[in-house]
């Protein structure tokens, strides 16, 4: 298993300026240029809303997505974000993930919505792995990660590594720290965790980004302040003294949980 350079980018995006959103990820992409990933938060590209989400709905295919795929090319990096995306019956809250060449590789439609979400967004019906450079990669949106079934869910499927967006607000800081770390532990699985911080709309964001290794290590994390954190992540990595099945086959055959689309 391969190993891989990854920068998290906790940011304070701006609200509805989708223009200067894409040129603090040119910023952030040129300084981690080569980098293998390069993830950022929960609705980045407009910023953390439930307002009028119609109105800031985006095409995969329109040019707000491509300038983001220019920049994944141009800098080497594969990429994800968070936008509000355009779909049947409104707008979704998506991840949007894009490979080092700037190909659209998958997109991921949060299924948990928390609050008014549930007003505002169409629910995911699906969980996803993508393929990035050969990495399977199990996502998860803010809420998503405090469900254990979710990213279960993604390691029995064949995840190598979760991947989560999160746009989570005070009080709540502490409850994804744990949520966070639990994740990764309890799978077996490096977690990437990635969230907004700073005043926003409605909601002050908690930060605490980090990277927790496959025994729950925390391998580098951000505070409660704008900040890149940069982490080589061993998708190997872990300890021997632990089971070597945290995820056995009967658990495939769960019921009632979301299925899992992988997008190779």
């Amino acid at each position: 298993m391969k190993g891989l350079n990854i920068i998290l980018a906790q940011l304070n995006p701006s609200l509805r300026d989708v223009k200067r959103n894409v040129e603090t990820a040119k910023g952030v992409l040129a300084y981690a240029a080569g980098t293998d990933l390069a993830v950022f938060p929960e609705l980045f590209l407009c910023g953390y809303t439930t307002r009028s989400v119609n109105e800031l709905a985006l095409d995969l295919d329109g040019p707000e997505v491509a300038r983001m795929a220019l920049l994944a090319r141009e800098c080497d990096t594969a990429v994800i974000f968070g936008l509000h995306e355009r779909v049947s019956g409104g707008a979704a809250n998506s991840a949007v993930c894009l490979d080092r060449r700037g190909n659209l590789a998958g997109t991921y439609r949060k299924t948990h919505l928390f609050g008014g979400e549930r007003g505002a967004f169409v629910a995911g019906d699906e969980l996803l792995i993508v393929t990035l450079d050969g990495v399977e990669t199990g996502l998860m949106i803010c809420f998503d990660v405090e469900f254990p079934e979710v990213a279960r869910a993604l390691a029995t499927a064949g995840a190598d590594v979760l991947v989560t967006t999160s746009a989570n607000m005070d009080p709540f800081g502490r409850d994804h720290d744990v949520f966070a770390t639990a994740r990764a532990l309890e799978n077996g699985l490096p977690h990437l965790y990635v969230n907004q911080v700073g005043k926003g709309e409605t909601f002050t964001f908690a930060g605490g980004t980090m990277a927790i290794s496959a025994d729950g290590e925390r391998l580098a994390a951000a505070g409660a302040a704008e900040d890149f954190v940069r982490v080589s992540l061993d998708l190997s990595a872990r300890s021997e003294e632990r089971p070597k099945d945290l995820r056995p086959d009967y658990l495939k055959e769960s019921r009632g949980s979301l299925p899992v689309r992988n997008s190779s």
